[in-house]
């Protein structure tokens, strides 16, 4: 980061404590006043270099500079909700898209983004028309997609598949014989960093999705009265606690961590065997344990079908994009929403994110993806998505706030063996 480009990245901590004293104050201008365009993001090492880039290009010409502002997974909708009501607020957010962008947009603070991709045909046409989608709201957009497709996929360390003579697991049963062929040896079978609720619903989304299809997840979003209590959900959710039981996460996993790096150096270490997370999990590596993809130790498959299911073999869960989106109490939303066009479908963010080992959400790149670095993880990423029968977004960021936070409770609760599924169900069936 140069201090011409003023890209600054500021812990979650630090912004956490300006917000309160900012609101409480009640200063009418936030950190370095408003002759900035504050935006937020997660910290991602690689990401966060390729936004900082792009900063450094728009500063260059641009009437009003930018900076960026990073924040860690759990505390960053919190602070987000917080912030978007006062006066330290970002110009340009970070989110899912779903049920999060939605509550912001039907609260009137995000802004209507319809009427600039209309006067932009050629920015709005980039994009992947069903990524797009997810951040309309009532038939009008109030975001852009700012990183690359992000199902969730199986990771595997092949070295450690190879010493131990196993094969990617294609069928759930498969999976299980895994399970207890890595517990053998003495390695954990599968990464789990329980401490955050958001990696355990990866297991029971997919299970879900492979027994009863998308449309057990859907009638929850439809509020349909019992779809807690589907069938395919509790036998779902029974088959997570039978993983715990089979020692598939090992002893300690509600104490592993995904945020600070240890759950992906896990697997590169070899200390583990498999990984169910998303995609932007290369991006970790390519940062953290660039030896382990040097090596050619990073393998990755499907998530495996499950016998006597309903759901279609390669439907996929996981965040089709991630976002931006304008606050609509910027001071400044023409000058966000330029920067957001100048930005995010630009051939250098394009091709920085595909160095970083993104599959950008953008038409017409195929070429470019073969050609990258990650070029097998890219093209097995963009199959796996173009061929799906049907991309559900990760639950958490379809539904509200509130909603949200009740199930990864539930979902902890539920993988520590605290509560059975039928009580898992009847607390969730009140929030339909």
């Amino acid at each position: 980061m140069t201090s011409m480009s003023r890209a600054r990245v500021i812990s979650a901590a630090s912004l956490a404590l300006t917000l309160l004293l900012t609101t409480a104050c009640g200063t009418d201008e936030p950190d370095g006043g408003n002759d900035v365009i504050q935006v937020w993001a997660l910290e991602d090492g690689a990401v966060n270099a390729v936004l900082e880039r792009s900063i450094e290009s728009h500063n260059a010409s641009g009437a009003i500079p930018a900076e960026l502002l990073t924040y860690v997974n759990d505390s960053y909708k919190e602070t987000l909700q917080v912030a978007l009501g006062s006066p330290s607020g970002p110009d340009v957010f970070f989110n899912w898209g779903g049920g999060n962008l939605a509550e912001y947009a039907r609260e009137g603070r995000a802004l209507n983004l319809t009427e600039a991709l209309e006067a932009r045909p050629e920015f709005r046409d980039a994009f992947l028309p069903s990524v797009l989608d997810v951040a309309r709201v009532d038939e009008s957009y109030y975001g852009v997609p700012m990183l690359g497709v992000q199902p969730v996929v199986l990771y595997y360390n092949r070295a450690v598949f190879d010493e131990a003579g196993v094969e990617p697991p294609r069928t759930y049963g498969e999976l299980l014989e895994a399970v207890d062929t890595f517990k053998a040896r003495g390695v954990t079978p599968i990464t789990l960093p329980g401490a955050q609720g958001w990696t355990q619903l990866m297991w029971l989304a997919y299970l879900a999705e492979r027994l009863g299809g998308p449309e057990t997840f859907q009638a929850v979003i439809d509020g349909e009265e019992g779809a807690w209590r589907d069938p395919a959900m509790i036998r779902a959710m029974q088959m997570c606690q039978e993983l715990v039981g089979r020692g598939a996460f090992g002893t300690d996993f509600a104490s592993l961590d995904y945020d600070n790096g240890s759950a992906s150096a896990m697997l590169a270490a070899g200390e583990s065997a498999m990984f169910l997370m998303g995609s932007w999990d290369i991006s970790r590596h390519k940062n953290s344990n660039p030896g382990f993809l040097e090596k050619g130790d990073l393998g990755y498959t499907a998530f495996p079908v499950v016998e006597g299911g309903e759901g279609e073999p390669g439907a996929v869960v996981g965040n089709p994009s991630n976002y931006f989106s304008v606050n609509a109490n910027s001071p400044h939303p023409d000058e966000a929403i330029d920067f957001i066009v100048e930005t995010v479908a630009s051939d250098e963010y394009v091709d920085g994110l595909i160095e970083a080992g993104q599959v950008p959400a953008v038409r017409g790149i195929e070429d470019r993806l073969r050609a990258s670095e990650h070029a097998e993880f890219a093209t097995f990423t963009h199959d796996l998505v173009s061929e799906a029968p049907s991309f559900t977004q990760s639950w958490d960021q379809a539904m509200s706030s509130a909603t949200a936070q009740a199930l990864l409770t539930n979902l902890q609760l539920l993988f520590l063996g605290d509560i059975a599924p039928e009580e898992f169900a009847q607390d969730m069936e009140s929030f339909l």
